[in-house]
């Protein structure tokens, strides 16, 4: 199973900060788990396109079955690519869930909301 944690920030409105995906689908073997691979494509995607399109380099963990992305207090500032990098984060939100609704006995999507930055 493939557990996704999207964080998302208080009050002022429900933004994404971090996310953290970790697990394996075992929908197929490996080399041939399409789950897997469809996910690892939209989060690596999505930490890249960060990363390109806004200059951003998030703060990352990255290891065989676990990826944890944050986008740094700094880049929360600058109006602009924060709101790029909002608009990157929720069409991952939008991949990720459509992955769901197709094979949801392989992944899981939770989200949290945290107070403050």
């Amino acid at each position: 199973m493939i557990y996704v944690t999207i964080k998302r920030q208080l009050p002022d409105s429900p933004q994404i900060v971090s996310f953290v995906v970790e697990g394996h689908a075992e929908y197929d073997v490996p080399g041939k788990d399409l789950v897997c691979a469809a996910v690892s494509a939209v989060t690596f995607g999505t930490y890249n396109s960060i990363e390109s399109l806004t200059g951003v380099v998030p703060i990352h963990d990255m290891e065989r079955g676990f990826m944890d992305v944050t986008i740094p207090e700094n880049a929360r500032t600058v109006t602009e690519n924060w709101n790029k990098i909002q608009v990157i984060l929720e069409s991952m939100v939008v991949m990720l869930q459509t992955i769901a609704d197709n094979y949801g006995d392989y992944i899981t999507i939770e989200t949290i909301y945290h107070e403050g930055g």
